[in-house]
């Protein structure tokens, strides 16, 4: 077995960290973790980056689908907001816009996307459910993506329906998510079921088996216990914990 030491600042960080309103962004990400997408000058995370690079290209699509808005520090979402604020209103804002350090944006784990087709709305960039569109939804799952703000999910999320704004989660998360009709709040809840000393969750996603489980953060982090062999990922989830996801 192999003994992993899962520290504080481990419980902010990682590809299923969930920030909004009630989880705030508690650190900000080194400029190293960015890379440009593709020849756009548009951070994102380094990962989202190469895996949304290959998406569009197995979809043969680059130049169809066009990143609006990727990573964004802190003053751009202040700024953004404040300028919302100004032209369309609270109520708009308080529905489209996050208040700084409550923004996916800010991760760089996020990506609003559009159909290129003038005009583009930065704020409500269109992308329909048709065409390459469509195909694109068809496809993100098994390449760790998720619509974030799905309709009737807005309740939960406190954010109204963005059919535009894409959350990288990682392979299997973003298929379970499609699964059982979760949007990241509930699957946090979810996986929350599987602690790392009771049932872990088993399951075969796109003929690979993962084994999955939930570990509660102390004030020192925590410490646990994994096969020697098994690959594996951590992620803090932002609210007390981390999800293990081992490769079977």
């Amino acid at each position: 077995m192999r003994s992993l030491s899962l520290t504080p600042e481990m419980e902010g960080q990682g590809s299923l960290i969930l920030v909004n309103k009630d989880h705030p962004l508690r650190i900000q990400p080194a400029a190293k973790t960015f890379r440009f997408f593709g020849s756009s000058r548009i951070p994102l995370e380094k990962r989202t980056a190469l895996v949304l690079e290959n998406l569009l290209g197995a979809l043969g699509c680059r130049s169809s689908i066009l990143l609006v808005s990727g990573f964004r520090t802190r003053e751009e979402q202040e700024e953004i907001y404040a300028s919302s604020l100004k032209e369309n209103g609270p109520e708009f804002t308080g529905k489209y816009v996050a208040l700084p350090d409550c923004s996916e944006h800010q991760t760089g784990l996020a990506a609003d996307l559009a159909l290129n087709r003038e005009p583009i709305d930065f704020i409500r960039p269109h992308f329909p459910r048709t065409g390459i569109c469509r195909s694109f939804r068809a496809k993100m799952t098994s390449y760790g993506f998720t619509e974030r703000y799905p309709e009737g999910k807005e309740a939960i999320t406190g954010i109204a329906a963005e059919p535009w704004h894409f959350r990288y989660v990682g392979i299997p998360h973003a298929a379970l998510m499609e699964r059982y009709g979760l949007c990241l709040e509930e699957y946090l809840e979810y996986l929350a079921c599987f602690p790392f000393e009771g049932p872990h969750l088993k399951i075969e996603i796109q003929n690979q088996s993962f084994e999955i489980f939930y570990q509660k953060s102390g004030e020192q982090g925590a410490r646990i216990e994994i096969p020697a062999d098994n690959p594996f990922l951590i992620s803090g989830t932002n609210t007390g914990g981390y999800i293990v996801t081992l490769w079977r």
